[in-house]
Order: structure tokens, then C-alpha cells, then sequence
């Protein structure tokens, strides 16, 4: 994604090596914030900006996979990630994740990310099914990946257990480009 869109002062871009601190912050905030995240914060591995450079580079690297950036005032706000899968089998597939920093959420910045990656899964020569995980308690993003087309494709029942009385499913959605 070479192109630039500007969405009421929301820029949308193709990642940057030098987005990876940027990235880092927003990630470990997601992490200690503990609500939809697998990891939580005392398994977090600290990884430096140069491990996430690495990272940003394979998925550079990789025209099957992509990762696209929003950012407000010269500040990173969130990402949206592609990860391919090298089987044949697979390679017309790939899991989306996102990320949105907190005081950033509820402004549609999700939306125009997943409309962007979209856009990208739509005019690419292999890519045909976009899919995603997502806790059965994030009402929030479930509304959002059906409000631009995903659909539920499945359940994993109590996958995530939060704690010793408390589990949450994960709910599997797609969404053929």
C-alpha cells in the first residue's frame, strides 16, 4: 500500500521501520490493560524496537503479508496486520490482528484500518479469505468485523480462561475477498 489516505486528520500508510517503537508502546499498553489480549502482562517478553524492526522487515519483505499503520499528528494510533500462511494449501488465506491505542479507540480508526487492509486482500493476486480470532467478550470489535462483511465461522468454547471461575470463547470470523 503505497497510497495515503487522509480520514479526518487519520492518516493511513504502509508501516515503517522506524513505526516500531511506536508499535511496541501501543502493544504492551493493549497487553497490561489485560481485557483481549492472550498474553498477559507477567508473560510479556520485553522485546526491544530493533526484535519488532525484524519483524516489520519479514512482513516488508513478504508480499504476501502486509501491515498498515493509522497515524493522528505525526503519532502512530494503531496497525492492522496480515500474516500469510507458506503452505500451498493455505497460501490463499491468511489472520488479521489489530491494534488500536486506547484513547484512540471508538473513532472508527479500526474501520478505516480494516477497510484499507481490505482493499489490499481484494487486489491481491492470491488472497482470497481474511480471517480472524477474537474474544466472545469484545462486543465491540465483533460489532465492528460485522459491520464491514466478517461473518462467524466458528467457536472455540472457554479457549481463554481468565481466571479460575472465568473462561471466554474464542470466536473465529472470515471473510471471503
Amino acid at each position: 500500500m503505497s497510497d495515503i489516505i487522509n480520514t479526518q486528520n487519520c492518516i493511513i500508510r504502509s508501516v515503517e521501520l522506524e513505526d516500531a517503537e511506536a508499535l511496541l508502546e501501543i502493544s504492551n499498553s493493549i497487553i497490561s490493560e489485560g481485557d483481549y489480549f492472550i498474553i498477559v502482562s507477567e508473560e510479556l517478553e520485553k522485546k526491544s524496537s530493533n526484535q519488532l524492526r525484524e519483524k516489520i522487515q519479514e512482513v516488508l519483505n513478504n508480499e504476501n503479508e502486509n501491515l498498515i499503520v493509522a497515524e493522528i499528528n505525526e503519532v502512530v494510533v494503531g496497525s492492522i496486520v496480515f500474516r500469510s500462511h507458506n503452505l500451498k494449501r493455505l497460501s490463499h488465506t491468511g489472520t488479521i490482528s489489530m491494534s488500536i491505542s486506547e484513547n484512540y479507540r471508538g473513532m472508527g480508526i479500526g474501520k478505516i484500518l480494516i477497510k484499507a487492509l481490505l482493499d489490499w486482500a481484494e487486489n491481491h493476486p492470491l488472497i482470497e479469505k481474511v480471517s480472524l480470532g477474537v474474544f466472545s467478550t469484545n462486543h465491540r470489535a465483533i460489532s465492528l468485523y460485522k459491520s464491514v462483511g466478517f461473518i462467524e465461522e466458528g467457536r472455540k468454547v472457554k479457549e481463554f480462561k481468565i481466571n479460575e471461575n472465568k473462561y471466554v470463547d474464542d470466536i473465529l470470523m472470515y471473510k471471503f475477498v
